[in-house]
This record gives C-alpha cells, structure tokens and sequence, in this order.
C-alpha cells in the first residue's frame, strides 16, 4: 500500500467541505454551552430548593450520559413529539446541551473563587443583585476560568466526528464518503488525522496564550 499524492490533492476540497462543517458545528455549539452553562450556573444558585435541585439532577444525567445516544434522541426521538431537526442543527444542539453541563462546572468554580470580600462590598455598598453579578461577580468570575473554558473548545472539536451518527457531513464523514467512492482509505482518513491535529495544536497555542495573559493579570 502506497501514498498517493495526486489522489490527497484531489480530495482536498472534499474535506476542506466537511472541516467547514466540523469548525461551524464546534463553534456555534460551543456558544450554546457557554450561554447555557452560564444559566444551568445561577438557577444552581437560586433559594428555591425545587429549582436547583432540578437543575442540578438534569446536568448531572446529561453529563454522566455519552453524546451519542443524546444525538439519537434529540435526532430519531424528538420527532415522534413533532420537533423535526436537521442533521447539522440536531448535532449543533445536542454538541451545546452536552458541554453546557461541563461549562456549568467551570462557571460554579470561577463564582467561588471570588474573594468573600467582593460580595461583603457589595452587601456594605446596598447594590442591587442584578449590578453585583453584572458589574462585579461574573466579570471576575469568568476571567479566572477562560483556559479552561477554552479547553472545552478543543474538546468538542475532538468529539464533533461522532455528529456522523446522523449524518452530518462533517469532516470525518466525508473521509468516509470519499473513501467509500473510490475504495481507496489510507490517504482521507490520514488526512483527517492531521488536520484534526492542526486545528487542535492551533487551538492549542491560542488558548496557552490566553492562559498566560490572564495569569500575569
């Protein structure tokens, strides 16, 4: 079995089609999980037993549930209750729900490693909650914990191939399809490989650069 060169050159845009799908998938959820993640946060905080408690057995099961059978179930299932999503939207969502349980913990850990002294100037100061969380708590709160939510990022690059379940054209999907078509595998799925390590080791660097420049903040 050889490399053949003149085949990786011609498949090129094949994949450069489905990474443009991974990378639209992985951002746009990635949105998702940190909006989301942000309210799974403040209702955990909530004086209502029922609401928290809630909040905190629906993440809890979502995060302790692998990706693929959500992907099933927000993809096959739903539309029996009459919500019919497309493959890539479906995987948007599910790829969002999924990780919004992890950034949730990133934003809990942030929030209590605001210094007690913050929230007693606030309290000395009479500000209202929605100022003390706006302009004092989140701000700091989410400054400490951008790489680690950056890591997340990269994460759910990694985990968007499995979007193939439902057929969303994705990078490795359509390795898949090229191969399938011309029965020869080595070079798209090769290629898969490096360009996901390309856009990992990127992504890699950039979040590395924001780690050491909120440290030395």
């Amino acid at each position: 079995m050889t490399w053949d060169w003149q085949y990786t050159g011609e498949i090129i845009p094949d994949l450069l089609h489905g990474l443009r799908y991974t990378i639209t998938a992985t951002l746009v959820g990635y949105v998702i999980a940190l909006i989301l993640g942000l309210v799974w946060t403040l209702l955990r905080r909530t004086p209502y037993t029922a609401v928290n408690q809630t909040v905190r057995w629906v993440t809890e099961f979502i995060r302790s549930t692998p990706l693929i059978p959500q992907l099933y179930f927000v993809f096959f299932v739903l539309p029996a209750w009459g919500i019919t999503l497309g493959p890539l939207t479906a995987g948007i969502i599910t790829l969002g729900i999924h990780y919004s349980t992890y950034t949730a913990e990133v934003y809990r850990a942030g929030i209590a490693d605001v210094p007690k002294g913050q929230w007693e100037a606030c309290t000395a100061l009479n500000l209202p909650k929605s100022r003390v969380w706006v302009d004092v708590i989140l701000p700091q709160a989410i400054r400490r914990v951008i790489p680690t939510l950056g890591n997340y990022l990269i994460a759910m690059f990694k985990d968007s191939p499995m979007l193939l379940a439902i057929n969303v054209t994705e990078l490795l999907f359509s390795a898949y399809q090229v191969g399938a078509r011309t029965l020869q595998f080595l070079e798209p799925i090769t290629m898969v490989g490096l360009l996901f390590v390309l856009v990992s080791v990127i992504s890699s660097i950039l979040v590395r650069r924001l780690e050491s420049r909120y440290a030395t903040h």
